[in-house]
């Protein structure tokens, strides 16, 4: 028990740490983006009205005062869940900026995060069990090939064979002109359509590291006593690799799993950014481009308090996995 209550002190602590960085990182970039907007409708080179900077502070709702009272306020807005409006799409709130894009992220990159922890856990416990074999050798070096790769080649490549060449899936965006966004056929099969290929980036380079750390952890599990008397008792040489090597390795993959998963929320602006997909990567990235501040804390905050949460829930998971780590704290 105490091993948990630990844990939860410590969860309580980084996430009041991570909300207060959450605050001040986004003020320490320098610019004004009420400044930065006038500029753009008056145009370069063009002297800033004081009063017109002013009016367009007051109707961003761009927070005043010093630092502390601003903090007091942002900590009230977290817990009421008022992020403010966007600066970028004034005058839409944040929370439907965010609510319009969490959707796109959660089905592209939540499916294939799952289906890249899956592949390569199969993958590296296969490549595991007959380790030292060509079978071993094709997984590691074909997985540790591919890891060179840029990413961005990757996604450009196969924008290249099958979006130009083939024209089998569209080049770019979440879902076509022809539909709208709803529960019916043609939208979800359009906006499916536009997926597959970002889809297919993540899954391309996605499993690597679960290969890579599965197959190493397995190794070093199957070379231990518990596995070496497991041998000497008669077991079968699959029981062994499943029971005592893979039920082992994985423990390491599911904290990472969690993580990755709790990650989600921030969305992978590298990929939306490249097939121009309408995700939290995307919003993420021109936030900061337009100093959307309360766009921009908000998606930070997202993506920090799901990584702890889902880490919080990976160190009670382990807890019940493997005995040994509440025996080590409590000892």
């Amino acid at each position: 028990m105490a091993y948990f209550a630990r844990r939860f002190a410590f969860f309580l602590a980084t996430l009041w740490a991570a909300v207060t960085l959450n605050f001040l990182i986004p003020r320490l970039q320098p610019g004004d983006p009420a400044e930065a907007i006038v500029s753009r409708i008056g145009g370069k080179g063009q002297a800033v009205d004081p009063a017109q900077l002013e009016a367009v502070r007051t109707m961003l709702g761009a927070p005043g005062g010093n630092l502390f009272e601003q903090y007091v306020r942002y900590l009230g807005a977290v817990f009421s869940g008022d992020f403010g409006v966007s600066y970028s799409y004034f005058p839409y709130s944040v929370t439907h900026m965010i609510g319009e894009a969490l959707p796109w992220t959660l089905v592209l990159v939540g499916v294939t995060q799952i289906l890249s922890f899956v592949i390569g856990t199969l993958l590296g416990t296969w490549a595991a069990y007959r380790r030292n074999t060509r079978v071993d050798s094709v997984i590691t070096l074909g997985s540790t090939f591919v890891g060179t790769l840029p990413f961005f080649w990757i996604a450009l490549l196969l924008i290249y064979v099958f979006a130009i060449t083939l024209r089998w899936f569209p080049e770019r965006g979440g879902y076509g002109g022809g539909s709208s966004p709803g529960w019916n056929w043609l939208f979800i099969s359009d906006a499916f359509q536009h997926s597959v290929l970002p889809g297919l980036a993540l899954l391309i380079t996605g499993p690597i590291g679960w290969i890579i750390g599965m197959r190493n952890n397995m190794v070093q599990s199957l070379g231990e006593d518990h596995a070496r008397l497991a041998v000497a008792r008669g077991l079968p040489e699959r029981r062994i690799a499943i029971t005592y090597g893979a039920r082992i390795a994985i423990l390491p993959n599911v904290t990472g799993f969690a993580i990755a998963l709790g990650s989600i929320l921030g969305g992978t602006v590298l990929v939306e950014t490249v097939f121009n997909y309408p995700g939290m990567g995307r919003l993420l990235l021109e936030s900061v481009s337009n100093k959307d501040f309360p766009l921009m804390q908000a998606i930070f905050l997202f993506t920090t308090i799901g990584v702890l949460i889902a880490n919080f829930l990976a160190d009670i998971l382990y807890g019940f996995l493997d005995p040994r780590v509440r025996k080590a704290e409590n000892s």
